[in-house]
């Protein structure tokens, strides 16, 4: 009988401890704190490519990234109501500390980015610009990026490749522009592919707020068929990388990212109700990629 009763209060406390941890899983997703995270996890992996490391950058973009996503958060709300109501009442309730730490965040990283070098500023104030029009509907005869099919997936994939490839190269002296755009390209893909997939768990929300994106116009098996074939454009990007003598260090960690690529294409494709799960899987893909990276680089 003490067995039993010793058993029960150990599962209660286990309970506890993993809804404590879910909230605090909630509480980052929904401030877009998880999204800074990963993003500055994926300029970390960046500058293994380039074989550089600068710390003040990669807490630059932690910041940019908080900052430009947090404003999407605010301007979202309409949406997110549907998409993901818990989400949606959280950055309702804690609005007037939320919307004062996004500017401070983004202040601070133009900051960071001014001591590394001048031209940092214009590449940090890209994700600003393009979240702006992105987000922001400035006139009733001008639709928001958001708004139009496909052009949002770009400026989100063009914005996260050009920042990945090109701070970077402030830390190096000598500068290759095969390398650089062979990891833009690589950037470009997975971003492409993240924001599409996104699309695809706010199908509901998009079709009711009249938003046309590639899964509310394609539907969902289209989606997932142009999802796979731009994932396997990589197979071959990695073939001109090996060949052209780059990434050799990395290749397993490239094949792990391509692979992981496929997975949740088709594991979030199939689910009609997705959840948080894709921004911790996808999102949080970066987590394993960096861990890794970084293993291969010390060892």
């Amino acid at each position: 009988m003490k067995f039993s009763v010793k058993r029960l209060h150990t599962t209660s406390t286990e309970v506890k401890f993993f809804q404590l941890g879910n909230k605090f899983l909630s509480f980052l997703i929904a401030t877009s704190l998880f999204l800074a995270i990963n993003g500055a996890l994926k300029l970390l992996f960046s500058c293994l490519l380039f074989n550089t490391f600068t710390l003040t950058i990669i807490l630059a973009i932690f910041l940019a990234t908080y900052g430009v996503y947090g404003l999407n958060k605010l301007t979202d709300l309409k949406e997110d109501i549907i998409n993901a109501p818990e989400r949606a009442r959280l950055i309702k309730k804690i609005a007037p500390v939320f919307k004062l730490s996004v500017l401070f965040a983004f202040i601070l990283s133009l900051l960071l980015g001014f001591l590394v070098n001048l031209l940092t500023l214009p590449i940090l104030l890209l994700p600003l610009f393009s979240g702006t029009l992105y987000s922001v509907k400035f006139s009733k005869n001008l639709p928001r990026l958001k708004d139009m099919l496909g052009v949002k997936n770009m400026t989100i994939a063009l914005t996260w490749a050009v920042t990945m490839a090109l701070l970077p190269v402030f830390c190096l002296v000598e500068k290759d522009i095969v390398l650089i755009i062979t990891i833009f390209y690589f950037f470009f893909l997975k971003s492409l592919i993240n924001t599409i997939l996104f699309d695809v768990r706010d199908i509901e929300g998009d079709r009711t707020s009249g938003v046309r994106t590639i899964p509310v116009v394609w539907g969902r098996q289209k989606t997932k068929n142009l999802l796979l074939i731009l994932n396997s454009t990589l197979i071959p990007w990695l073939a001109f990388s090996y060949h052209s003598g780059f990434f050799h260090h990395y290749l397993v960690v490239l094949i792990f990212a391509i692979g992981y690529g496929y997975w949740y294409i088709l594991q979030f494709c199939k689910l009609e109700k997705i959840g948080e799960s894709l921004d911790v899987l996808v999102d949080g893909e970066w987590i394993p990629v960096v861990i890794l990276a970084t293993a291969f680089t010390l060892f």
